[in-house]
């Protein structure tokens, strides 16, 4: 039987937290081009991106109780929801941490302090811990199915082949395992398979997903989250393409009869904060209902989000007056989204250095230009990619230190003509990755420079290569065939095989701290070298959450970032 302390913990809550934020921002573009249901606003990615980052935010670092960061990570989601799938997921996380809570009260620091003293002394605080609460694939499992309640709960009409359907799914997969003894590991794989059926299914359960020919997006995004858990608690990497699935041939465009931009139907949103008593928000609820549709009200304990979807955008604001304060009151007129060209503002051009990290910037929305060892891009190609995207600010991430000059010098020809240019100097592909990963197009310029210059400055990279001629390095003399570890850009290691080079640089990178680590794998590398990685760091750091991502690089079977 598991037991608290070695699995569900407070730094297993901030890898998840890490990896699902990165996971979002990755396939935010992705699940904005799905988002046709209930509105056809093309920003359920960005709302659940940006619905996460609020709750990271608010998990404070230092010393946790699980039950203390829990609370605050559950508190940071409802106050930063963003729109209706944000607002789902934010009470789908704060029950289901909540719970967990409940059901795994934490060891204490000092056993003398508590009844579990003696037992502890004697060897016995295991035991002891199993007798006094389920086990920990148990809790899990129910708190699964408590936040799939009480999300369905929050919402006035709940509606099948939406996040809920997927939620409940997930939930009800996780207990059959959880009853058949499985593992918490084991319990969430179950989870994210059910999950991955279930949101391929939603296209058959919504009319308008049908027709569109996609998934539900907040399911799409529940998939990347639950994912991000799965990845954290094996070890294994997050599924290629967040575990979003592949589009289905549609059977009309998108926005035809039966969403909210049609004629009949709503012209606004509203979101607002509400401090109201719990047991007036039943009948608040359903009077909001009368006023509207895509309803949900989600929190407790006097605090709450409320998203609604109406004409009448007084009568639902006095509603909340007359039972409490609305505050953060947030008005969106659909009519102006509908109608807005889809040209942005802001475009992030990345220099890949391979097919894999090519995919994975563009992935995350950055205009590619081809670089890397041999074959380093130029000026032009800099300027042909800005004058491509159209956009009056751009950000550039050249990912190698050669290519810094040339992205600076395509900025101040390209700030000749208008625009408005910031270079930031990565000097490593890993780098770039944690940069365009953080970033937010709804950010102002000089907020965004700030935010990827921050993500990138606080990755220390590495890499391994083989040589491919005798040299004098930083670390000695090296001759053909060796195995060279850099880190920092400096050769720091030289020797017999690529396996030793590669747990050095890991070594040296993790001597400095951090919490995430990123490997990139080269073109040819062999899958052993990525596996003995892998497990060199769950030896020596299990609190750091490690993700695999094919880079198709060359020259360099594996580059390592260390967040």
């Amino acid at each position: 039987m598991d037991v608290r302390g070695e699995v569900l913990t407070t730094a297993v809550l901030r890898a998840w937290a890490r990896t699902a934020l990165s996971e979002l921002g990755r396939a935010r573009a992705e699940i904005d081009e799905l988002n046709v249901y209930p509105v056809p606003d093309g920003d359920t990615g960005t709302n659940l991106y940006l619905t996460w980052e609020a709750a990271c935010d608010a998990l404070p670092a230092g010393d946790l109780t699980f039950a203390e960061a829990v609370q605050a990570f559950g508190r940071g989601a409802l106050l930063g929801a963003r729109g209706n799938s944000g607002v789902i997921t934010s009470q789908l996380v704060r029950a289901c941490g909540l719970r967990l809570a409940e059901n795994l009260p934490p060891v204490p620091s000092d056993p003398a302090d508590s009844a579990l003293g003696e037992a502890a002394r004697a060897g016995e605080t295991r035991a002891v811990l199993a007798d006094a609460r389920m086990s920990e694939a148990a809790a899990f499992a129910d708190a699964l199915v408590f936040a799939a309640d009480a999300a369905y709960s929050a919402v006035a009409q709940p509606v099948e082949g939406t996040m809920l359907t997927v939620a409940r799914k997930a939930a009800d997969a996780a207990l059959e395992a959880a009853n058949a003894g499985k593992s918490v590991a084991e319990v969430c794989l179950a989870a994210v398979a059910a999950a991955r059926v279930a949101l391929t299914k939603t296209t058959e359960q919504l009319e308008v997903l049908r027709r569109a020919g996609v998934v539900d997006a907040g399911g799409a995004g529940l998939v990347v989250i639950l994912g991000a858990m799965e990845s954290v608690l094996s070890g294994r990497a997050p599924a290629a393409t967040s575990g979003v699935p592949a589009r289905v041939a549609p059977q009309e465009l998108p926005g035809a009869a039966g969403t909210d931009l049609d004629p009949d139907g709503p012209s606004y949103e509203v979101m607002y904060l509400l401090e109201a008593a719990d047991e007036q928000i039943g009948d608040f609820r359903k009077q909001l209902a009368g006023l509207g549709d895509s309803v949900v009200v989600v929190g407790g304990d006097e605090l709450w989000n409320v998203h609604v979807h109406t004409d009448d955008v007084g009568a639902t604001i006095e509603l909340g007056i007359g039972i409490g304060r609305p505050y953060r009151i947030r008005v969106t007129h659909f009519a102006d989204m509908a109608h807005r060209v889809p040209v942005p503002n802001r475009a992030v051009i990345a220099v890949a250095a391979g097919d894999g990290l090519a995919e994975l910037f563009e992935g995350s929305g950055a205009v590619v230009v081809r670089g890397g060892p041999g074959r380093r891009c130029s000026t032009g190609e800099l300027l042909k990619a800005i004058e491509r995207s159209g956009a009056p600010e751009i950000v550039i991430l050249p990912n190698d230190s050669d290519s810094i000059a040339v992205a600076e010098a395509a900025a101040a020809a390209a700030r000749q003509d208008g625009i408005r240019v910031a270079v930031i100097p990565t000097r490593a592909q890993v780098q770039g990755l944690a940069a365009i990963a953080v970033h937010d197009p709804e950010r102002s310029f000089d907020d965004a420079v700030v935010q990827l210059s921050a993500a990138a400055g606080q990755t220390r990279h590495g890499a391994v290569t083989i040589a491919v001629k005798d040299a004098w390095t930083m670390a000695g003399t090296c001759r053909i065939g060796d195995a060279l570890g850099v880190v920092d850009g400096d050769f720091s290691l030289i020797t017999d095989d690529l396996e030793t080079a590669a747990t050095g640089v890991v070594d040296r990178l993790l001597g400095g701290g951090g919490e995430l680590m990123t490997v990139v794998t080269g073109s040819e590398v062999e899958a052993g070298l990525v596996d003995a990685v892998v497990r060199h760091v769950r030896r020596i750091r299990r609190d750091v959450d490690v993700v695999v991502y094919d880079g198709g690089q060359e020259r360099y079977p594996l580059l390592i970032g260390v967040e």
